[in-house]
């Protein structure tokens, strides 16, 4: 019987430092071996958020140490490794550096081949890693960084159908939580504050609700919570504007993902309705709810990737080296770091001022 792949994945993109082995099983299918994340909440928790050369450091010291453990836990020899798989973007490109170039050190000592993967590429396979999917699917990727509808028509074949214009939802939701002065990060604990809060208290604004298709916008919600903040003088206050911000955050997803899937439809008919939502504001339960909610009005399938895989991890971007290792699509070494890198290449880069929808 012949031996069945094992990848080695490295993800290094923002703060945390990441390394993940996967097999491919007997029925062909993912197997997650190992996968070790060190966070550094601590070491940016002063600061409020992300400071990247402080992260870049953090990764250069631990990330032989995380690829050790991982190693262990898998319980592969390092020479039975069949490729090695690194983030190559989007992300800081101090701390996708890190990672990229430990990357292509352990490729050439064990002389296997090395494929640089796109962060958000990662995200939009990661169901695959508890789910069996088929193309072309609707995904909807939520991170800290990234707020983007799109269509998933084969590995590397992608079509944008909105994007943000300016913040992505998951740093309205760090930015909220820093006005109402949750400690970093602070964007996961919101969802925590609303429960105990009135979401009808606060009338917040929504964006390009009603114009733009399934583009979205989030800057004008956060200067409104902004001046919300400077005026609200009790904690119960916060709870309400909490309760708030979550309910406007779910009723412009709502819409706009109705959008979306009338968009899909006109591409692909009823072919497939599967709706995939990834990233780490995946986590949001209620946020979760509410599509649920919508994807059973519109006929579609919601699939949603376990909650310790929507934040950033190494064993999607290992999943995605396994794809890639099958269809012997590998990379040069000197493939170089994309601090901006999308996925659908021919898409309009639509951030910053003057940008018309």
């Amino acid at each position: 019987m012949s031996k069945k792949p094992v990848i080695l994945g490295i993800e290094s993109s923002c703060d945390e430092t990441a390394v993940a082995l996967i097999r491919e099983n007997k029925e062909g299918e993912p197997e997650i071996l190992s996968n070790v994340i060190s966070s550094q909440v601590d070491i940016h928790k002063e600061f409020g958020g992300v400071v990247p050369e402080l992260a870049a450091r953090a990764h250069i010291e631990k990330i032989d140490l995380i690829a050790k453990k991982a190693l262990d836990e898998s319980g592969i020899n390092l020479n039975e490794v069949d490729a090695v798989a690194a983030t190559a973007g989007p992300g800081l490109v101090v701390c996708l550096s890190v990672g990229l170039n430990f990357g292509k050190a352990l490729s050439i000592c064990l002389k296997k081949p090395f494929i640089a993967i796109n962060h958000l590429e990662g995200h939009a396979l990661s169901p695959k890693l508890n789910s069996k999917i088929n193309y072309p699917y609707l995904l909807l990727l939520i991170s800290g960084g990234h707020t983007q509808y799109l269509c998933v028509e084969e590995l590397g074949k992608y079509k944008r159908l909105g994007t943000t214009i300016d913040d992505a939802v998951g740093e309205a939701f760090d930015k909220t939580a820093k006005l109402l002065g949750i400690e970093f990060p602070g964007g996961p604990k919101i969802e925590e504050f609303s429960k105990k809060g009135d979401p009808t208290k606060f009338d917040l604004p929504k964006p390009i609700i009603n114009k733009g298709g399934c583009n979205l916008s989030f800057a004008g919600l956060k200067t409104a919570i902004l001046r919300i903040t400077k005026k609200i003088k009790t904690e119960q206050d916060k709870y309400d504007l909490a309760a708030s911000f979550q309910k406007t955050i779910e009723e412009i997803l709502y819409k706009k993902t109705k959008i979306a899937f009338a968009e899909f439809k006109k591409i692909y008919g009823n072919k497939n309705n599967l709706f995939v939502i990834a990233g780490g504001v995946a986590s949001n339960k209620k946020i979760r709810d509410r599509l649920n909610l919508l994807s059973k009005e519109e006929n579609f399938e919601t699939i949603f990737p376990p909650i310790d895989l929507c934040s950033d991890n190494a064993a999607m971007i290992a999943l995605v080296g396994l794809e890639k290792f099958k269809k012997n699509q590998f990379n040069n070494l000197d493939f170089p770091a994309k601090p901006r890198w999308q996925l659908d290449e021919n898409a309009i880069f639509l951030k910053g001022a003057g940008v018309k929808i």
